[in-house]
C-alpha cells in the first residue's frame, strides 16, 4: 500500500473513531511520524495533503527539512523525540514547537534560546503516564513547577500536553495513560487560567482511536502512514 492509500485509510478511522466518540474530526490533528524516510517519502506524503510531521531527532531533521520547507510553504515541524540540551539551539531554529518537553532544566534552556523571539515558541509539556523507560513529567506537581518556569521564558509559549502511552495489547492500561493525561490537562486550566492548554498530543499508530475517545486532539502517526521502518 502507497503512503496515499494508507494516509486515507488512517483518515478513514479518524472519522469513523470521532463518530463512534461523538466528537468532530476537525478536532484532531494528523502528524505524520516521518523519522527514518527519506525526503521523497515526506514529499509523497505532502503531496497526499499531509501538512504536520514530526521527528525524534535533531540532526536527521535538519537534513531532511530546511530545504523542503522552504520550498513547501505551510508545511510545518515538531519535535517529538528527546531533546538534550546541547541541541536546543539547532532545535529552535528548525522546528515550529517542541513537543516533548519533559524536565525544568530543559525549559530553562529553551528560555536561553528563545530569549528575544519576535513569537514565542510554542511548547508542550510532556507528562510520564505509563512506562517506567519513558520521559516526562510524574505528576501534576511537577508539571505545574514546569508551567511556571515557562512564564518566567517569555521567548515560549504553553500550547497544551503530550504523552506516550505504555506499547501493550491491553487497552484498559492505554486508556487510563490517556486519562491520566486529559484529567492533568483540567486541573492545569484550573492552576493556569492565563495558560493555553487546548493541544492534548497522544495516541500512535497502535492506539490512536482510543487515544481519540479520550481526547486527543493532535495524533503522532508513523507506521500506518509511512509503514516499517528502514
Amino acid at each position: 500500500m502507497g503512503i496515499k492509500d494508507a494516509l486515507q485509510r488512517v483518515e478513514n478511522r479518524i472519522h469513523e473513531a470521532c463518530l463512534r466518540s461523538g466528537r468532530d474530526p476537525r478536532e484532531i490533528q494528523l502528524m505524520g511520524v516521518s523519522k527514518f524516510h527519506g525526503s521523497d517519502e515526506v514529499a509523497e506524503a505532502w503531496d497526499a495533503g499531509l501538512r504536520l510531521f514530526g521527528e525524534n531527532r535533531v540532526q536527521e531533521a535538519a537534513e531532511k527539512f530546511p530545504g523542503f520547507m522552504e520550498t513547501h510553504a505551510g508545511c510545518e515541524l515538531h519535535m517529538i523525540g528527546t531533546l538534550q540540551r546541547n541541541k536546543v539551539k539547532a532545535a529552535v531554529q528548525l522546528f515550529h514547537c517542541i513537543q516533548s518537553v519533559d524536565r525544568v532544566e530543559l525549559i530553562t534552556e529553551l528560555g536561553k534560546h528563545t530569549a528575544g523571539r519576535e513569537k514565542p515558541l510554542p511548547i508542550l509539556l510532556e507528562m510520564h503516564t505509563g512506562e517506567a523507560s519513558k520521559a516526562g513529567f510524574p505528576d501534576l506537581d511537577s508539571l505545574s513547577r514546569g508551567a511556571e518556569q515557562v512564564l518566567e521564558c517569555p521567548g515560549l509559549v504553553i500550547r497544551g500536553l503530550m504523552t506516550m502511552a505504555p506499547y501493550t495489547d491491553d487497552t484498559a492500561v492505554v486508556r487510563s495513560s490517556f486519562k491520566t493525561l486529559s484529567a492533568a490537562r483540567d486541573r492545569l486550566a484550573e492552576r493556569f487560567p492565563g495558560c493555553d492548554w487546548s493541544c492534548l498530543s497522544m495516541g500512535m499508530s497502535n492506539d490512536f482511536e482510543i487515544a481519540i475517545e479520550e481526547g486527543a486532539t493532535l495524533l503522532r502517526v508513523g507506521t500506518m502512514i509511512f509503514g516499517d521502518r528502514v
